[in-house]
């Protein structure tokens, strides 16, 4: 045990955040992400939800100031049986996240969404692949990590 580091935080998944550098990404997958698929590292947190992982990992690691939009969603995949122009409401889980995140990072502006495929290549390119037991959809969350300011 260690002061001040949260315990949600397994000994491999600090190791994971200690070795990134700035501008590589961290999936923190869902339930139903094919975590083990895509993952050049996976790090299991099963039985673990995203919002209380999130909110440990955001007391270590900085988001990237020198891009736009450090966190990215998967957006969700129309439903075909909608009406024609019809849009689907954001999934209450993203909420929660918008919170976690302005609480570490106050100058958080919003989520880039990436569509469903392409999302799956960009976690292919991630540094790492964090699988929990998030059970709620569209729960799939990319952080970019940026730097620790003196």
């Amino acid at each position: 045990m260690l002061k001040g580091i949260p315990s949600l935080l397994s000994p491999e998944l600090l190791k994971v955040l200690a070795e990134m550098g700035h501008g590589d990404e961290l999936v923190l997958a869902d339930g139903n992400f094919p975590a083990a698929a895509v993952a050049h590292r996976l790090v299991r947190a099963d039985g673990h939800g995203v919002p209380a992982l999130l909110e440990a990992i955001l007391q270590l690691f900085p988001l990237d100031s020198f891009v736009e939009r450090p966190a990215a969603l998967m957006a969700v995949v129309r439903d075909d049986g909608a009406p024609q122009g019809a849009t689907s409401p954001d999934p209450p889980i993203w909420e929660q996240y918008r919170k976690i995140i302005r609480r570490h990072e106050p100058g958080f502006t919003g989520f880039e969404m990436i569509e469903r495929f392409a999302f799956y290549d960009r976690a292919r390119e991630a540094y790492a692949v964090l699988a929990t037991g998030e059970a709620a959809l569209y729960a799939n969350l990319i952080l970019k990590k940026g730097v620790i300011h003196p």
